[in-house]
């Protein structure tokens, strides 16, 4: 018999007496797409695009077993789940997907905002935001959480599901049993801190049948002090392992729990080693988790026996075709996932709903933006940045001519420049599978080609204008022999050329650009980071960089500047000012970089001067010539561009 060669992703995954088509999972994550507590009509969509996208094993939203867990306002309750997991177990299921149910608890690691009743946990450790300080659980208690499991695994192998996966990962009440950081009962729940873990896993098993059962497992705590270690964690895995079909490896706790989702700064695959001795060490087959967002990273770990399956979650929101499109050998065609969070994390008190930057139909799947063009038509796309690019790509997709035309001598933008940045270390694939669309498609583009007005007004056919944006206006005063002034886009082109000496950097925004800016300046330099905030890089909040970010400033030996603003610049240095008095110093500087807002860049000419030729010939302008914003919104803007195009005026 001949050697079948090394397991790949897209091949199938005998699990628990089922069949997933493909060894790949789109793991439990938060989406904020529930309607009030339920599994809603749009998690079925987003379930069904990953499902029809080749993914072997969906495991849906956690959802909470006791009705006060309310970690966040729409965190599914398993109660009140039925329907919507009947609805996503039959569109998945037509697509050959397994379907699991995550049924969890959050303990001491949720909120009491929205039940307005305590939170519960192990021990008095309080919750690392609100500070707030969860009840004791009692024997009471902890009887109806594992009631709970049980009642939620009914409910869910009742609805269709193919099983369910108990959250013992990083935000869990399992895991805070589980561990000598969060569990420092004296009683038998403390004596033996796998007891709650063995009693939920054998409630559920109890109602799950012949059902699968998946066991999301934290395997580092990054706390050795007192949490589990990864060493620890195999043993741990060891003593479940009987209990479990499938066991997920992730990390994070209570004091890191943004680091089972990091962002660019950490390198993919941080969970490979421990994974790969658990996976040595049980019997049941073991899921890699850790920011594998490429095929390449996947297929290694499969083919070197690291694990059975990998998560790869991020990168089916980025692209629900990652497996179809690796299945038929068109890898070089899977939109990268930039592992930024900056859309995708979504558990903030925005309730934004869950998407990508690069991908704005994630998340969207009830209201896509992507239609069939109705009149191909010969299309002009000024401006080679996120927008022009997106709307160049997807105006050829939809059957158009598109020539596209750049300024400058290469393709990106904002986006090239924030590349440079620590957080930007992977948008050069993002900018590099553009430009294979691009070609693929037919796209002729012209780089080092400024357009003029009369170029736009002889084209025969529509125009998009995605001209980006410029340096904003300074509302501080600069005297003649002031020190050299830099915005953060100038400060990026010139790295290399900027005058040495202290740098101030000017963060008046609190987002990436000037604290990347300020890292990459300190290894050189004595650099001070002025912001007008109590905490510096308030945005990164929203990606779960903003305590790594200080950290990381701290190592590089930033000095910080806090509630302050900006003032003049001088000869002598830079002027502050104490935001909430009277106090005013200068700060020695041989370099100001200006982080500040940026404004449209200007137009090649009034759209209300163009002839109107059946509605086709006004140009439609997008992203940051509209208002200077993120990726995000200038890719989003740049598709529905496209998609105008060609659409008959009715």
């Amino acid at each position: 018999m001949s050697d079948p060669g090394p397991v790949r992703l897209e091949d199938p995954w005998p699990v628990a007496g089922r069949m997933a088509p493909a060894r790949v999972v789109f793991g439990s994550h938060v989406t904020n797409l529930g309607r009030g507590r339920a599994i809603s009509d749009r998690h079925v969509a987003y379930y069904r695009r990953r499902a029809a996208g080749g993914c072997g094993v969906v495991v849906t939203e956690t959802a909470s077993v006791h009705p006060l867990d309310w970690p966040y306002e729409r965190a599914p309750l398993a109660a009140e789940c039925a329907a919507g997991w009947h609805e996503v177990a039959a569109a998945c299921h037509e697509h050959g997907a397994l379907v699991v149910a995550s049924l969890g608890h959050h303990g001491g690691q949720g909120s009491s905002a929205y039940s307005r009743r305590e939170m519960w946990a192990p021990s008095p450790v309080p919750e690392v935001d609100s500070r707030e300080l969860p009840k004791v659980m009692e024997d009471q208690d902890i009887a109806e959480v594992i009631a709970g499991f049980g009642a939620a695994t009914r409910l869910a192998m009742g609805s269709g599901c193919d099983g369910v996966e108990v959250d013992a990962g990083e935000r869990s009440l399992l895991r805070a049993f589980l561990s000598p950081l969060t569990n420092t009962r004296a009683d038998a729940w403390g004596g033996d801190r796998l007891r709650f873990a063995r009693e939920v896993l054998t409630a559920v098993r109890e109602e799950l049948g012949s059902g699968l059962l998946m066991l999301r497992l934290c395997v580092d705590e990054l706390a050795p002090w007192a949490g589990i270690t990864p060493e620890q964690a195999v043993g741990l895995a060891v003593d479940l392992a009987p209990l479990v079909d499938v066991i997920v490896c992730v990390r994070g706790s209570i004091y890191s729990a943004a680091a089972a989702r990091p962002d660019a700064h950490t390198p993919p695959g941080f969970n490979l080693a421990v994974t790969a001795a658990v996976a040595d060490a049980v019997e049941v087959p073991v899921v890699l988790q850790g920011s594998i967002a490429d095929v390449a990273l996947a297929q290694q770990a499969l083919g070197e026996g690291t694990c059975a399956a990998v998560e790869m979650t991020r990168a089916q929101i980025a692209d629900p075709d990652l497996v179809r499109k690796t299945r038929a050998g068109q890898a070089a065609q899977i939109r990268p996932c930039l592992l930024c969070n900056a859309t995708c994390q979504v558990r903030d008190a925005r309730n934004p709903l869950v998407t990508c930057v690069a991908e704005p139909d994630s998340g969207h799947e009830c209201t896509r933006t992507q239609v069939p063009s109705t009149l191909p038509v010969h299309v002009l796309v000024v401006g080679g940045g996120p927008a022009g690019l997106e709307a160049a790509r997807v105006a050829a997709q939809n059957g158009h001519q598109v020539r596209l035309v750049e300024a400058e001598h290469t393709l990106g933008g904002s986006a090239a420049l924030a590349a440079r940045l620590p957080s930007g270390s992977r948008i050069p694939l993002l900018l590099d599978w553009w430009s294979r669309e691009l070609e693929r498609l037919g796209v002729t583009v012209e780089v080092g080609c400024s357009a003029e007005p009369d170029d736009v007004v002889r084209h025969a056919g529509p125009t998009v204008l995605a001209t980006g944006s410029q340096d904003g206006d300074r509302d501080y005063q600069c005297s003649a022999d002031a020190v050299p002034v830099f915005s953060a886009a100038t400060a990026l082109r010139h790295l290399g050329e900027l005058p040495s000496g202290p740098a101030i950097v000017w963060d008046p925004v609190g987002g990436p650009e000037g604290i990347g800016l300020a890292e990459l300046l300190a290894g050189d330099r004595k650099v001070t980071l002025v912001t007008p905030d109590h905490v510096p890089g308030t945005l990164l909040s929203r990606t779960g960089d903003l305590a790594p970010a200080s950290a990381r400033l701290q190592q590089a030996g930033v000095a910080i500047l806090r509630r302050a603003t900006l003032t003049s610049v001088g000869a002598e240095g830079v002027e502050v000012a104490d935001r909430f008095g009277a106090a005013r110093s200068v700060l020695p500087a041989a370099v100001l970089i200006d982080a500040g807002y940026r404004l449209p860049a200007a137009t090649l000419l009034d759209p209300e001067s163009l002839p109107d030729d059946n509605g086709r010939r006004q140009p439609i302008v997008v992203g940051d010539a509209v208002a200077p914003r993120t990726i995000h919104e200038a890719v989003l803007e740049g598709r529905r561009a496209a998609n105008l195009l060609g659409q008959a005026r009715r």
